[in-house]
Order: C-alpha cells, then sequence, then structure tokens
C-alpha cells in the first residue's frame, strides 16, 4: 500500500503560486503527511504537442493517477480576468473518468491563488477552482477565521482559501501573514485527511 499524500496541484508563470505551493507543502509535512508537488504544461496555440514530457525545472506534470490516489487536495492558479488560468482548466476538463467512478468523493481539498492586483479577483479565483471539486464531490476545506494572520493580513487571505498578492510586475515575495495562511491550509488538509483516513478504517 503506497503512502498516503496531499497533491499540491498548480499553476504557475511568475513564481507566486510556486512560492505559495511549497509553503503549504510544508503544513502539510508539519501535520504529518507527505506532500506531492505538481504542475500542470502550458497550453499551446500550436496544432501539435510542443511542450517536452517533463519540465525542465520546478514540479513535474500531474498525471491523473496523482489526482486518483490522493488522500486530498490543495488546487492553486494565478488569477486570469477572475478565474483560474487556462491550463489548470484544462487538466481539469480532463477528470471525467475520475468523475464516473467517485475516486475523488469524500477527500478533503483546499485552494489558492496569486493576482496582480490587492482587488484583482482573488475571491473569484477562489470560488472559481472550487467548481469542479465540488462536482467531484470533495469536501472543500477553507481557512476560519481562528487564523490570527487572517485578521491582520493587509495582503492576501481569505476565507475561501490563501491569496498572494503579487504586485503589478508579480515580483513581491509573499509576507509573513500570506506565507502563514498557506501553511495552515495544508496543515488543515492533511489533519483531515488523516481523520477521514482513520474514520474510514
Amino acid at each position: 500500500m503506497s503512502t498516503p499524500y496531499i497533491l499540491v496541484l498548480y499553476y504557475s508563470r511568475n513564481g507566486s503560486t510556486t512560492q505559495m505551493a511549497r509553503h503549504i507543502a510544508r503544513g502539510i509535512e508539519q501535520a504529518g503527511m507527505e506532500a506531492r508537488l505538481r504542475t500542470v504544461p502550458a497550453i499551446s496555440a500550436e496544432c501539435e504537442a510542443v511542450a517536452p514530457d517533463i519540465p525542465a525545472e520546478g514540479a513535474v506534470y500531474a498525471s491523473l493517477d496523482d489526482l486518483k490516489h490522493c488522500s486530498g487536495l490543495a488546487l492553486g492558479s494565478p488569477t486570469r480576468f477572475g478565474n483560474m488560468a487556462a491550463p489548470l482548466k484544462y487538466f481539469l476538463d480532463g477528470t471525467s473518468n475520475l468523475w464516473l467512478t467517485g475516486a475523488l468523493v469524500g477527500k478533503p481539498a483546499g485552494v489558492f491563488t496569486s493576482t496582480a492586483s490587492l482587488h484583482g479577483g482573488q475571491e473569484t479565483t477562489l470560488l472559481s477552482m472550487m467548481m469542479p471539486l465540488l462536482h467531484h464531490g470533495m469536501l472543500i476545506t477553507g481557512l476560519p477565521y481562528s487564523e490570527s494572520a487572517l485578521l491582520n493580513t493587509t495582503g492576501g487571505g481569505t476565507p475561501y482559501g490563501p491569496s498572494h498578492h503579487a504586485g503589478a510586475d508579480g515580483k513581491r515575495k509573499l509576507d509573513d501573514h500570506e506565507a502563514a495562511l498557506c501553511r495552515a491550509l495544508g496543515k488543515r488538509l492533511a489533519e483531515t485527511a488523516i481523520k477521514l483516513d482513520h474514520n474510514r478504517g
């Protein structure tokens, strides 16, 4: 039997979402579970596949098996006009078989995003990422206001999930509150998955 893990699946072009994914993974591991980081390839306008099977750097590309066998999911994307980025949506659109078989039903999931402007669609992006997860029967895990960083943040952070204000040039690093909320989501996902696995056993 394979080791239970939380899948941290994200798309990133400027590095902000990658930073968030790493903090979420740290929270997962602090709670005693394995974190598996995966990304998705960019979508090409070419009619033939032009991307390599393995990216030159960063996390490897996700497979449907990564998603099928996870104990929980953290899903992340930069915002694109208040919605998730097309490469992540494209990957999710290919998960019909997992939906038909109920492979993700009852597993915890959370979402995270990064935007160029402070009010650039963080909450709508997070909500848009929840929709396919709800269709899969996943249990959405947000962030409660018992997380003090949620009350004190002057950057990103919402009860729907961690967010980050990357700035117009995309170079603003995560501040302490944003990073803490990412770790908090990872911890909540891992703790929830452990409790659910225990109850099933």
